[in-house]
């Protein structure tokens, strides 16, 4: 099925429009792959970065929307990726950077367009792992930059995972949570009452 990818805010584009067409932006970026891409370099794909700030033992908090990600395409691969984030004036470009975050995106996203429901695709950042994963909304036409993760949504742990959970196997978000939140929440100190 094909995946339902939320249009990004014109602001945001044109900011990462505007960082593209700047020699200074791009050669100041700490992308080698993007300084040494040969032609046309062009974003795709946004998807709203939204953050899992905290998970407890009752389970996850709110999420909260922390910007917009383009894959930066050149040719027929993608090299970078552009963040942006809001600011008090609107959006705003924020850096560029490469990594296996980028490729691990494009194979996520490449396997849930085989799926056989429909998604909107979203990012969902859990810092205290570490982790990114690609997040697979349910509901297509929801606001994509609102919401957290429903039970049946889908959540692909993007490649480099944490130890113990495996890169580019969906799990349902009720299946996984519980995993995350014994991960994040700190075990009794001993003789502390439980």
């Amino acid at each position: 099925m094909p995946l339902h990818v939320p249009p990004a805010p014109s602001p945001a584009l044109r900011s990462v429009l505007t960082a593209l067409g700047s020699p200074t932006a791009v050669r100041e970026a700490r992308t080698p792959s993007l300084r040494a891409a040969q032609g046309p370099a062009t974003p795709e794909l946004p998807l709203p970065v939204h953050v899992l700030d905290g998970i407890t033992a009752t389970g996850p908090s709110a999420t909260r929307l922390a910007g917009w990600r383009f894959l930066i395409r050149c040719g027929d691969r993608a090299v970078a990726a552009a963040e942006t984030r809001l600011t008090p004036d609107g959006w705003a470009f924020s850096h560029f950077f490469e990594g296996p975050y980028i490729t691990s995106t494009e194979r996520a996203l490449r396997q849930a367009e085989t799926m056989p429901q429909s998604y909107q695709p979203r990012l969902l950042s859990v810092p205290g792992l570490y982790m990114l994963t690609l997040w697979l909304h349910g509901d297509i036409a929801a606001d994509a930059t609102a919401g957290h993760p429903a039970p049946t949504d889908l959540l692909v742990p993007l490649a480099p995972a944490p130890p113990g959970i495996a890169a580019h196997r969906p799990h349902q978000v009720a299946d996984l949570l519980p995993v995350l939140t014994h991960r994040v929440t700190p075990a009794p100190l001993l003789g502390s009452p439980a």
